[in-house]
Parts: C-alpha cells; structure tokens; sequence
C-alpha cells in the first residue's frame, strides 16, 4: 500500500512540475557517492546542486545536505555503494557517479575533456577499465564504445581518430576493414601536413576529432594532465570526468570522476551521466557492436590472433643492402613484419624513422614487401 501512495504521489508531483515548467517528462535521476573526496563533501555537494539547475534529480550518499538535494545519510563508503547499486537496480536512478567502481573487464569508460586550443569537447576511448586484456582488440572495441557514448551525448555522427601510440596501425587496418564491409564508420584527419586518421599531440590540443581512442591508461593520464592544467594539478576544473562504463557486461550507467574533482567537473559529469542515460547508451553501444559484427568484427579479431601465432622465429636470408623503407606498422609488430619477410625469402631490417617505426628492405624486393606485409595484415594499401 505504501509503495502505490508513493506511486500516486510521484505521479502528482510530476504533474505538479509540468504545469509549473510546461515539461512533462520525468527528471533524469542521478546518485553520487559523496565519499571519498579529497576536497571534501562540500565540493562534491556543490557540484550536485549546480547540476539541479540544469533539470536533474540528484541523489546524495554521504553526510551533508542542501535544499533541493536528497541526501540519503551515510558515513561509510562501503554501505554508500551497496545502496547505489540498488538504487541502479531498481532504476530509483538512472546513472550514478562515484569516485571508484570495479568495472568487469569488457567494460571501460569514455571520458569527456575540452581542448585547450579551441573549447571543442571531444571523447576520450577510454580512461579507466578495459574492453579487453589484448591491447589491438581492446582499441577497436574502444572506438565501438566512444562511438556509441558520443552518440547518446548527443553527436549524431562522430569522428574518430586514434592517438599514435603503440597498436594504433593494426587497430586502424582492422577499423579500415570493418568500414569497407559495411561499418559506418567516418575518420576524422589530423590537422597535421600528412594529415591522416592517427592523431599527434597537436590534434589533442585542437580537437580534430570527436572521439579520440586510446588505450585506458594513456587515457586516463591525459584525462587529468588536460582536466586539471589550470590549477597546477591540485585538482580538476574543466571537463566531464572520466564518463560512462562501456561495453557488452555494462550493468546500469555509472560515471567515474576522481577524488581531485572541482564542483564545475562533478556538475558537468552528472549532466553527462544523465543525458547518456537518457538517450539509452547502452543500446547504442549494442547497435553499434553488432554493424561491426556484421562487417565481420569477430572473424577479424580471431585471424589476428591467429596471425599472432603464425609467425615463428626464422633464420635471415643473406643480407643485401638496405636502401627503402616501409612505414605504418605498428611498434608491436615490427618484428614479426620483419620475421613474415624472412619466411618469405625478403631480407629486411627494423628501424625506427622520424614519424615511427619502418622496416627496411632493398629497392629491388620493395614491391615484394609491401605485398607480402599487406597479405599479411601488417600494413594498409
């Protein structure tokens, strides 16, 4: 009886709220663990009450209160959790953010930052977690999951761009592959003269992307060197935090921001945290997982790893003089390229050149090479 009062009760003061403001639609409801803070509850309370103004419910598990929040009352971290978990099980909220969530592996988050050259948001695939325990596989499924977190953020058809760091050139031929059989998928150029989908630090800077995919690590870092500049690292001032956990196991939306977040950053990550909820994130993230399953997303993951274990330790043929140079292979892979070539009869050498790793072959085996090292996935047309 109780619970069809307070049924009847939410339904009135929905009503209530609609003829007041002319919007009937419910709230978007967000609870935000409190505890924890390096600066202190109040600066996490301050954040929720910024983020009230913008039309959210905003539940609050800790020890303080303020007009317009609902406190639910706790002075342990560990018991703040377990209510937090219920309230997302039993959709009381739709999102929820805290400062620490043991996500599955398969699941990782997105951030959200703002260039410091141009003020444009861009996405950040991934800050923490991990879509996957192998480093190539876990960059495509991240671009999949920025793609999708971008999207129920309200970007209709974002660009992706990979930062240049190592498995970069094998995610990106895989992402070329999944687009020529049937990936909507659009790239976005670096701003650089040899332009190009993997991003340099100056694309950071400028946003030449919407979603720039990374693995987590790296992510994360970035996250707080560009978050928390201005302040002189002593805590985070601009962004969205580290976003939404991401991926197939994702159970209810949960957004992670850190315990050095300013109140503009926990706003803004509760706001971000109620619109993905509210465009449904997790259905986008399981539309776009399966176009590229249709464009052979899984087949493609499985001959690389096949691949991985096809090349074994071969002995050089003659060596002859060196004078090309292949490049766009990945660091990770450089030696194997370069064991694929010997099999092959191809005399080659590893190296490194002024925009990354090349293999170095005769001018008279260069055509040979570049067929051989395309055959064998290591480099695009």
């Amino acid at each position: 009886m109780d619970q069809v009062k307070r049924e009847i009760a939410s339904v009135f003061e929905e009503l209530a709220r609609g003829l007041e403001t002319g919007q009937f639609a419910k709230n978007p409801t967000v609870a935000v663990m409190g505890l924890g803070s390096e600066l202190g509850e109040a600066n996490v309370m301050e954040g929720c009450i910024k983020a009230t103004s913008q039309g959210i419910d905003v539940l609050y598990l800790g020890t303080i209160k303020a007009e317009g929040i609902t406190t639910l009352p706790h002075d342990c971290a560990e018991d703040a959790f377990v209510q937090m978990e219920e309230l997302l099980e039993t959709i009381a909220a739709d999102a929820a953010g805290a400062m620490h969530y043991p996500f599955p592996i398969g699941v990782t988050t997105i951030g959200k930052i703002s260039a410091p050259a141009t003020g444009r948001d861009f996405y950040l695939a991934s800050t923490t977690g991990t879509s996957s325990t192998d480093r190539v596989e876990a960059l495509v499924l991240n671009t999949l999951a920025g793609i999708a977190t971008a999207k129920a953020d309200g970007i209709k058809d974002p660009t992706v761009g990979l930062l240049n760091l190592d498995g970069t050139r094998q995610a990106e031929l895989l992402l070329k592959t999944l687009r020529e059989k049937g990936y909507p998928l659009r790239f976005a150029q670096s701003q650089r003269a040899d332009g190009g989908a993997v991003m340099r630090g100056n694309d950071v800077l400028r946003a030449s992307q919407d979603v720039l995919v990374l693995d987590s690590l790296t992510g994360n870092a970035l996250l707080k060197l560009m978050s928390a500049y201005s302040s002189g690292g002593s805590y985070e001032t601009v962004g969205a935090g580290y976003g939404p956990g991401v991926g197939e196991k994702m159970e209810g939306i949960v957004n992670i921001i850190s315990r050095a977040s300013g109140a503009p950053v926990i706003a803004e990550a509760i706001q971000y945290a109620a619109r993905t909820a509210k465009n449904k994130i997790k259905e986008l993230y399981l539309n776009e997982l399966s176009l590229a399953r249709k464009a052979g997303l899984d087949e493609l993951l499985q001959n690389r790893q096949r691949m991985a274990t096809k090349v074994k330790d071969t002995e050089a043929p003659s060596r002859e003089v060196v004078t090309e140079q292949i490049e766009g292979i990945d660091v990770l892979d450089l030696e194997d390229a370069v064991q694929l070539l010997w099999t092959k009869k191809v005399y080659a050498e590893s190296g490194m050149g002024c925009t990354g790793p090349i293999v170095r072959v005769s001018s008279l085996k260069l055509d040979d090479a570049r067929k051989i090292l395309f055959e064998g996935g290591f480099i695009g047309e």
